[in-house]
């Protein structure tokens, strides 16, 4: 049941409330699922530009330069998500992918911890916790 109102919660954050702020993001969003990374990041660059205050915008973005390894650039846009949404599980959920591969370790638990208590039913989320967990046991043993 989880997934169903993970999907209304993430219907709700894709209305911006302007018609062509919500195509701006299907289109950069379907340009990513087609791998077109440089259409996508126009689209989704247009769409910060005119909504800097449409949190999912920044999200979409994040999650394109994410998919490009740009790592830095997504966290920048990770921050505009949750300084606007601070319920946003999935920024988090992804923030703590990053700092999980670039080896931060204890910023990548809050990451996930933090997503966890407003996601609670998340397994994936609950595997990356013990997975960070077990690292950080062992690396104070």
């Amino acid at each position: 049941y989880w997934d169903v109102g993970e999907n209304l919660i993430y219907m709700q954050w894709s209305r911006s409330g302007s018609s062509s702020v919500d195509y701006l993001l299907r289109m950069g969003r379907a340009a990513m699922q087609a791998d077109d990374f440089q259409t996508a990041y126009g689209h989704l660059t247009a769409l910060t530009a005119h909504a800097p205050e449409f949190a999912e915008g920044w999200n979409a973005r994040a999650t394109l330069l994410f998919r490009m390894g740009r790592y830095g650039p997504s966290i920048a846009d990770i921050q505009r998500t949750l300084a606007l949404e601070p319920r946003h599980f999935g920024a988090l959920t992804g923030l703590g992918i990053m700092l999980e591969e670039m080896q931060e370790y204890d910023s990548a638990l809050a990451a996930f911890r933090a997503a966890h208590a407003i996601h609670p039913h998340r397994p994936d989320i609950e595997e990356a916790i013990g997975r960070i967990e077990q690292v950080l046991e062992g690396r104070t043993l």
